[in-house]
């Protein structure tokens, strides 16, 4: 079994439990941008609840087919505002009082502090740091050759447009969320499937059992 899926900016939960459960994956990357997915959109927990942090980038212009017809390997950062300031300082806030973060961000500061050009490279930067971080070493590669069409290869489960912030991971029966210790559990109760730095800023470690813990076995792909 191969999981394909799509590039993902500091991806859920629900993303990594398939980096971890030991099958091969691919990350697509000759897939069109969609807007409002975790391609440039991640979630973290605040004392207010759920907050987004979207990454503003630039695809072709509108004469061109505009960014909905950009593959995501074509896709730029915007240099537009301080976003990556803005980003850098909604996660010390919303996490400078979790034990581990003092031990991890200075790391995820050097590279929001990186010049980047592409998106891909950007959340691969990332997505490669949490993987180190929690001593993770999946079969992974990425493509940026023809566009993959999971139909034509049964070993292949897609993912690309399945796993987004507005639908409910609940339509995947090997994954159910195991819940951790939260910073705001106290205001806000456990919230499930956020972004991967909220489990590593909360349990370290110690998250790879989380990730464990939320794969539920699939008989038919062992």
């Amino acid at each position: 079994m191969i999981h394909l899926l799509s590039s993902a900016y500091l991806g859920p939960v629900h993303y990594y439990t398939k980096l971890f459960d030991g099958h091969p994956v691919i990350e697509e990357r000759c897939d069109h941008y969609v807007k409002q997915t975790y391609r440039n959109r991640c979630l973290i927990a605040t004392a207010d609840g759920v907050l987004p942090l979207t990454v503003p980038v630039q695809g072709r212009s509108r004469a061109q087919g505009g960014d909905s017809k950009t593959p995501m390997h074509e896709m730029r950062l915007s240099e537009h505002g301080r976003w990556r300031e803005m980003h850098l300082n909604a996660l010390t806030a919303a996490y400078e009082r979790t034990p581990y973060f003092e031990y991890y961000v200075d790391e995820f500061a050097e590279i929001y502090r990186t010049p980047f050009e592409r998106l891909v490279d950007f959340n691969a930067t990332f997505q490669q740091l949490v993987l180190r971080l929690l001593d993770m070493a999946p079969q992974w590669s990425a493509n940026e050759g023809d566009y993959l069409r999971a139909d034509e290869h049964r070993d292949m489960i897609d993912w690309r447009e399945k796993i987004r912030p507005k639908v409910s991971p609940d339509f995947d029966p090997t994954f159910r969320p195991a819940p951790y210790y939260q910073v705001f559990a106290d205001r806000n109760g456990f919230l499930p499937n956020l972004s991967i730095v909220d489990l590593l800023f909360n349990m370290g470690p110690e998250s790879r059992l989380v990730l464990r813990d939320s794969i539920v076995p699939n008989p038919e792909h062992p």
